[in-house]
């Protein structure tokens, strides 16, 4: 497909999208036109195909194929009422897929919004890493800034070694470092936190700053009252945590962060790729669309 039709295609698609609440979605009967089909009740027909294949991949249809009625005119000023429908972008995807794909309209798009769909998914998952990211990054900080100061009030790294398992301990129940090491399957030379789920980073990163404040506020020094200090806030976070129902030592482990971020390195390269292959996503990225 000539580069002047595929600009023009994709122009196209963009400029019939809608959006409402922050979510984006197609009117059916404009998208219609799109793919080329010129009777409402043949492409009827492929979106009845598209929702049962939306329901055999294990996603509600009415999460993605929203029924709704709007005014249309008909000459003269004159308007009446006809039958549309909402897609979200996996609804248009599906569509294509079971759209003639001798049609040019619909065999770009078919890539058109396999691309987009699985665009999407990468950025999502880009989120929710990036806040994990960022979590470990201010743990490491709070608890280089701890190594700094309990070395200045004369404890050594060994030291530091100790108090972090002994927090580790008051956080985890009663496992230390190199027991959550072993239950999470930690690789060994690896940091615990690289393999933890977000919420106990912050965790142990919140206790590790309250430990950073109260050591300098008071004035604390030696590894016993240093450590003591840091046990009870540990203690005091996981109190928090078990009153919301989060036993910090029960949650399964995350994938390696450092290998998660390669991960969707090599896989955003190969979206990007011009040769890439897209498939069919697994299951819906989307929101139901409002009422």
């Amino acid at each position: 497909m000539e580069k002047q039709i595929i600009s023009k295609l994709t122009k196209r698609f963009e400029d019939f999208r809608h959006e409402e609440d922050g979510v984006e979605f197609w009117y059916a009967r404009e998208l219609q036109g799109l793919l080329g089909y010129s009777k409402w009740e043949n492409f009827s027909k492929i979106i009845s195909k598209a929702q049962l294949s939306c329901d055999n991949a294990g996603n509600d249809p009415k999460d993605h194929f929203l029924d709704v009625r709007k005014m249309v005119e008909i000459g003269s000023g004159a308007e009446r009422t006809i039958d549309d429908i909402y897609l979200t972008r996996y609804a248009c995807y599906l569509i294509a897929q079971n759209g003639d794909p001798r049609k040019e309209e619909i065999a770009f798009a078919q890539s058109y919004f396999a691309i987009q769909t699985r665009k999407l998914e990468l950025i999502e998952e880009r989120l929710a890493l990036q806040e994990r990211f960022e979590a470990r990054e201010k743990l490491t900080k709070s608890e280089k800034e701890l190594s700094g100061i309990i070395f200045e009030k004369g404890v050594d790294s060994k030291g530091f070694t100790r108090i972090r398992s002994k927090g580790d301990s008051a956080l985890f129940g009663g496992k230390n470092t190199s027991t959550m090491k072993d239950k999470l399957s930690v690789p060994k030379g690896r940091a615990l936190a690289d393999f933890l789920p977000t919420v106990t980073i912050s965790a142990k990163n919140f206790a590790t700053e309250l430990t950073n404040y109260n050591v300098k506020s008071r004035d604390l020094s030696g590894e016993s009252s240093i450590s003591n200090e840091h046990v009870k806030n540990n203690k005091d976070v996981r109190d928090v945590m078990v009153r919301n129902d989060i036993y910090p030592e029960e949650l399964p482990p995350e994938e390696d962060i450092k290998k998660l971020e390669r991960k969707l390195k090599g896989s955003e390269k190969k979206l990007t790729s011009p040769r890439s292959k897209t498939k069919k996503p697994t299951k819906a990225q989307f929101n139901p669309l409002p009422a």
